[in-house]
């Protein structure tokens, strides 16, 4: 087996510190907003982008980036704060679908106000678009099979 090179190994160091840092960074600013983490952002922008407000748990899984036992946990929470419902699903009473609420697609459009503004500051600031394209571009090569 061949040793990755120190340029990989330098890649992949500021990749997770990079990855670290913005998400930090962004995370403060909506706690500083008084808003709740990122997670709950991605749960409502899937579920709005979702077909009529909807999708299944697994689908939500697989478009954010925790692990599903967070995601029931993270469901309860929203559920309890009135941002989402659990609806059965057609033909499937075993299954359920999720939906956004009329207080959860609020409650996303006031966090990408302050999120937006946070990418711009911690991202666009720091990039050109062209950089932002390429550096796109790169990642979607280390996500592809």
């Amino acid at each position: 087996m061949q040793e990755p090179s120190p340029s990989v190994i330098k890649a992949w160091g500021r990749l997770i510190r990079a990855e670290r840092t913005v998400v930090g960074r962004i995370e403060a600013e909506l706690k500083s907003a008084g808003f709740p983490s990122l997670h709950w952002y991605d749960v409502l922008l899937e579920l709005k982008r979702g077909p009529e407000g909807r999708l299944t748990p697994r689908e939500i899984e697989e478009a954010v980036l925790f692990e599903q036992y967070n995601l029931s946990r993270l469901l309860d929470r929203m559920e309890g704060e009135g941002l989402v419902r659990r609806i059965p699903y057609p033909g499937d009473r075993r299954r359920q679908l999720v939906e956004i609420t009329d207080a959860g697609r609020a409650l996303q459009e006031r966090m990408w106000s302050v999120y937006g503004a946070a990418l711009n500051r911690f991202i666009c600031a720091k990039l050109t678009d062209k950089e932002a394209g390429q550096l796109s571009t790169l990642l979607l090569k280390l996500i592809l099979e």
